[in-house]
């Protein structure tokens, strides 16, 4: 029998689905419609659902419903909202694309995917992440290789595929060891493993995680498929499915092998190894990029291992702090790509020395590529200040000083690529060229979403206490 907190803990899928068949409905009614018409439909329909999901769903207490499958907590609702808005900035971006805006099965796909991460939230059984991990996945597979006439499109959609199907095999079969070896798949009820069993498992789960949050060594499909994917797709790829990946990690291992447990210290020494590898790898790589979308997917590979050293803290300061990170880290990577978005369509490259001139040939573009990648380096009084503080202060009070230095001297490397771009935005001149006479147009779309991330970083950064109030209260549920 369905109760009010049933319906409530699946309200926002439920909307979704609701919106995504009116999507489906209007894409065949509509056969003379202006091109974004599909695209502010759903936009329109994810901010409705944001807003009355805001209000009516926020949960009072953590409880199980549907028998164990799903858990109804802050943690769940807190991460469903960020996945709602990162759709909604997505969509909004991608209706001036010209593959994708007048196409309503990419909007569907869109919906579809964030159905799938709604899920990976809030997943309290193995079954179910499981088929939440694939209802997120397929969907991002077919839209990163949507362009069917470009090959690299293509190329990205076959390689996120094949090594995507590989990662979640592996994973797959670490669930399977683990009902076979517990006779339970409720993440709650999971107990008594053996020290091989932990170790095989731990391996084999991180394995397929590893790769959807793109750490290193897992890390090397990431350049060609955001390079590939089209740029409004590549930055819901490096923002809601790396934060629905992480989701998934700190229920995966806080249940399993909570904080006191005899396998945390493996686990969590494990995971500080890969975010330090991670960090590094990441940063110094993107120092050598020349294409801006490249550049970028490096730079998630090394924020990737920042938010891991929040999750090794094994703390609930660790996990808030995480929870925060990701929240800054979606607002500034969806800014970043979608200044690369407005920016292409135009120019027609996303190599960093076409940039040059950008902020005379468009002062706000100029200004929010200013906010967005000065928050990525992590300076104040920008978001990514305060998630990066958070983040190192969690790893300090879990007694991993050394991390913590890693992650600052790792920052320091960012520093310099991200400053770089700036500089050629704001230093470097178009050659032969006055940059006046070659404007860069925001469209209606463009700029109300740049606007949206701009004033969030801002906010974030400067009236963190509320937000940094909500992480902490999603990472109470899971001690």
């Amino acid at each position: 029998m369905f109760s009010s907190s049933m319906i409530m803990a699946i309200l926002p899928e439920i909307l979704l689905l609701v919106l995504g068949l009116l999507v489906l409905v209007f894409d065949i009614i509509w056969k003379k419609r202006d091109g974004r018409d599909l695209g502010w439909l759903t936009a329109g329909g994810l901010l409705f659902i944001l807003i009355l999901s805001a209000f009516l769903v926020r949960p009072a207490t953590s409880t199980e419903v549907f028998g164990g499958m799903l858990r109804y907590d802050m943690m769940g609702f807190v991460f469903k909202m960020l996945f709602i808005f990162g759709a909604m900035i997505t969509s909004l971006f991608m209706m001036d694309s010209e593959k994708l805006g007048n196409r309503g099965e990419s909007y569907i796909l869109l919906l579809t995917a964030t159905i799938g991460m709604s899920l990976m939230a809030s997943a309290a059984d193995l079954v179910m992440l499981y088929l939440a991990i694939e209802t997120t996945s397929i969907p991002m597979y077919v839209l990163a290789g949507f362009m069917r006439d470009d090959k690299k499109s293509t190329e990205a959609g076959l390689k996120y595929l094949l090594f995507g199907a590989m990662a979640s095999t592996i994973m797959l079969y670490g669930f399977s060891l683990i009902f076979g070896f517990t006779g339970s798949t409720d993440l709650v009820a999971i107990t008594g493993f053996s020290m091989p069993l932990a170790i095989g498992i731990i391996i084999l789960i991180m394995v397929g995680i590893a790769f959807k949050i793109s750490l290193a060594p897992f890390h090397f499909w990431a350049p060609d498929v955001y390079e590939g994917a089209p740029t409004p797709i590549t930055g819901f790829l490096s923002t809601a499915s790396k934060a629905a990946g992480f989701a998934v990690l700190m229920r995966l291992f806080l249940g399993l092998f909570p904080a006191g447990g005899d396998y945390a210290p493996m686990w969590t020494m494990v995971m500080a190894v890969l975010a330090t590898v991670t960090m590094t790898l990441g940063n110094v790589v993107a120092l050598s990029q020349t294409n801006i979308k490249r550049m970028l997917a490096y730079s998630s590979v090394a924020h990737a291992g920042y938010a891991l050293v929040g999750v090794v803290s094994l703390s609930e300061l660790g996990v808030g702090s995480v929870t925060f990170y990701l929240i800054a880290y979606v607002m500034t990577n969806l800014a970043a790509f979608g200044i690369i978005a407005a920016f292409s369509k135009i120019v027609g490259s996303d190599e960093i020395s076409a940039y040059a001139g950008m902020s005379r040939r468009n002062y706000g573009l100029g200004l929010v590529a200013l906010v967005a990648f000065l928050s990525l380096t992590g300076m104040p009084p920008f978001g990514g200040f305060v998630a990066k503080v958070f983040v190192f202060a969690a790893a300090v009070e879990a007694g991993m000083i050394w991390l913590a230095i890693v992650g600052i001297l790792n920052s320091i490397v960012g520093l310099y690529y991200y400053l770089t771009f700036l500089k050629v935005v704001y230093l470097h001149r178009m050659e032969g060229e006055n940059e006046e006479a070659h404007p860069i147009p925001l469209t209606r779309p463009y700029a109300i979403a740049l606007t949206v991330l701009s004033f969030a970083i801002l906010l974030i950064g400067v009236i963190f206490g509320p937000w940094f109030n909500i992480a902490s209260s999603a990472a109470q549920g899971l001690f």
